[in-house]
């Protein structure tokens, strides 16, 4: 019997959100070790076309559900492009998640968004208002100028930005034929002629003008160390490991878990197990501080995890799966009232021993968990089930269907890699429902998002969701008395 047209609508559009949701979690537009990065780019500018043309409220609303930052930016530029709603209720609504979102950022993207709008020749009036306001918050205008001079500077003149002090001099007018009072622009002018200015400078900026003047790269690394952030200092910990070198001192007990996982992972198994303690001290800890902000109530929790050859990622993404399966053991296990890890291939004895091979049999620890008698099972995999083909969507369909009609065990498949070919993360069939993540912090959201995936919701519940997620994001802004811009 055929579904009524309003019915199949309302299922259509609730597919479409979902798929679009999923693929704004996993994609970031590079490439993937089954998939090149014009595929992915070319797939998930198709989808923010065709949700911004039909779900334009949701599209935007879709900024407030913890989507990675590649895909904020991206809905960010789309809005800016189509012009201002016509409803005032509507206008509001988008104007103040654009702002949100843009000052949520990382400041190296927030800037390239503004770029952006110049090469993608949005000029319109909202989008100069948005690129004043933006700069007006910001906290150091000056280091911005240092750091992201020619970002800032295409976003200055296309927003018509009007600058104060020695800012449009340093960005306009021959910056190395004057002296300036600003401190950094004194030290960035004097660093093109003297290396000691070089140390006196943001790191990114200094390594560049370092290799000009052909200093040395481990002089210049334990020179430059006491600028260098958390995240440059975890950054090269990562390098040092995999090509040697010089390796900064890093806070571990300080860095997000997932880049953290990164880290270990790039470490030798020899390193790996003499710091055993430390690195597993600094995992809990990680997953601790993600969990103080949104902690899931859970009760019996197996994860199945995939460790075969394709979670070593790409060149872009390197061991990104198999970092985000780690994580998500340490996250979990945290989380949960009792828990179990299930690998694939031979068993683990110790996770931060884990590596990247061999062919991918889920369907292995997926019986052991099941058997285990877990409430919920999280399956963290890229979605190629190849040993043998196809044999977790065989099982979990018996499963659902002889064995479990109640659905007592909860099933849910974390999936950090996006499929170009289907538009998401490939699935495991209708049985399990399939989330995307690029992080593992994202793991706490992407459960609560996981009945919508599984398709037992409405298209009215997912509004409802989203609707939520927009009123906690915006009204922490507004009781802050923060402007609709800020750094």
């Amino acid at each position: 019997m055929a579904l009524p047209a309003e019915v199949r609508i309302e299922q259509v559009a609730r597919e479409d959100l979902v798929m679009f949701v999923n693929a704004c979690f996993s994609c970031t537009g590079q490439r993937e070790f089954y998939g090149d990065a014009r595929g992915q780019s070319v797939s998930i500018e198709f989808l923010h076309q065709y949700i911004l043309g039909n779900y334009r409220r949701l599209y935007r609303r879709t900024l407030a559900a913890g989507i990675n930052h590649f895909n904020q930016a991206q809905i960010i530029l789309n809005l800016l492009a189509a012009g201002s709603p016509v409803d005032p209720a509507e206008r509001g609504e988008e104007g103040a998640l654009i702002a949100a979102a843009l000052r949520r950022l990382p400041s190296q993207r927030a800037f390239r968004v503004l770029e952006s709008l110049r090469s993608r020749h949005v000029n319109n009036r909202r989008s100069r208002a948005i690129v004043r306001e933006y700069l007006a918050g910001r906290s150091n205008l000056s280091f911005d100028a240092v750091k992201y001079r020619s970002k800032l500077r295409a976003a200055v003149v296309h927003g018509h930005v009007k600058l104060e002090g020695e800012l449009g001099p340093f960005l306009f007018k021959g910056w190395k034929k004057r002296v300036f009072t600003q401190p950094l622009f004194e030290s960035f002018r004097r660093a093109h002629f003297a290396q000691e200015a070089l140390y006196e400078l943001p790191y990114t900026v200094a390594e560049g003008l370092a290799q000009k003047h052909g200093v040395p790269r481990d002089v210049f690394l334990q020179r430059i160390e006491p600028r260098l952030t958390q995240a440059e200092r975890l950054r090269l910990q990562e390098s040092a490991a995999r090509e040697g070198g010089v390796e900064p001192a890093v806070d571990l007990s300080r860095a997000p878990l997932t880049k953290l996982a990164l880290y270990v992972l790039s470490l030798k198994a020899e390193a790996r197990a003499s710091r055993r303690e430390e690195l597993h001290a600094a995992l809990e800890g990680s997953a601790a501080r993600v969990l103080a902000r949104a902690k899931p109530a859970l009760g019996k929790v197996a994860a199945v995890l995939d460790r075969s050859y394709s979670t070593s990622g790409s060149l872009q993404k390197r061991r990104r799966p198999l970092a985000v399966a780690l994580a998500t053991h340490y996250l979990l296990s945290s989380a949960a009232r009792e828990y179990r890890a299930f690998w694939t291939g031979e068993p683990v004895e110790d996770p931060l021993t884990v590596s990247a091979r061999g062919q991918t049999d889920l369907a292995t620890p997926l019986l052991d968990a099941l058997e285990w008698g877990a409430e919920l099972v999280v399956i963290v995999s890229d979605g190629y089930d190849n040993d043998p083909p196809g044999a977790v969507a065989e099982l979990t369909r018996v499963f659902r269907e002889r064995l479990d009609r109640s659905r007592r065990t909860a099933l849910v498949h974390v999936n950090p890699v996006f499929d170009a070919e289907e538009y998401a993360p490939r699935s495991f069939g209708a049985a399990v429902a399939t989330v995307g993540v690029r992080d593992a912090e994202d793991v706490p959201t992407v459960l609560g998002f996981a009945r919508f995936a599984e398709g037992t919701a409405s298209l009215a519940e997912l509004e409802r969701y989203l609707s939520g997620r927009v009123d906690s994001w915006l009204k922490p802004q507004v009781r802050e008395g923060v402007d609709e811009v800020e750094a």
